[in-house]
């Protein structure tokens, strides 16, 4: 017979704050309630649910302020990769992965969990892409990348290298 808690905080997959859930009777005694996720579902505690919306309402509207706000400094980012390819070939050694993008939006100051990041398959072609970010169900953000090849080396050390046997070259002997 299931048992009614009222939701403290946000649980992935059952409800959020201030939600009224029924759940079997061991997980309310044996996880929710003692780790102060849920409260029994009294009639003393279904008033305190109006204190619990008005803090989640708040929750919310900051989280979608935060997300929009994100979005829109995304929007204007562009992440440049660098990887080798062959010569005259379009597909690269290697491939730029969601952690990929969440590294470097973290060096250019942004933190964007990785599982938020929409690339259905990693990329692995030169040139630009679009990638879908998902950070919150309502608000999406767009990324613009570039694959690029790496700057080309110069010529210019050959002209130092040392002996094929990996030593100086000996010098001439004078009689």
């Amino acid at each position: 017979m299931p048992v009614e808690v009222i939701l403290k905080t946000k649980i992935e997959g059952l409800g959020s704050e201030a939600d009224i859930v029924s759940v079997k009777p061991g997980y309310a005694r044996n996880f929710l309630i003692p780790k102060d996720f849920a409260a029994p579902a009294t009639l003393a505690t279904k008033r305190q649910v109006e204190e619990l919306r008005r803090k989640r309402a708040e929750r919310e509207a900051n989280e979608l302020n935060e997300a929009q706000e994100l979005a829109g400094k995304l929007g204007k980012l562009k992440l440049v990769f660098i990887l080798e390819s062959g010569e005259g070939q379009n597909k690269v050694f290697g491939a730029i992965t969601n952690q990929d993008i969440a590294n470097k939006l973290k060096e250019a100051g942004h933190e964007v969990d990785r599982k938020r990041i929409d690339l259905p398959k990693p990329i692995k072609d030169l040139g630009e892409h679009e990638v879908i970010l998902k950070l919150t169900t309502d608000v999406h953000a767009k990324l613009n990348i570039t694959v690029n090849h790496p700057a080309p080396k110069e010529a210019s050390a050959t002209a130092e290298a040392p002996d094929a046997r990996g030593g100086k070259k000996p010098k001439a002997k004078k009689d």
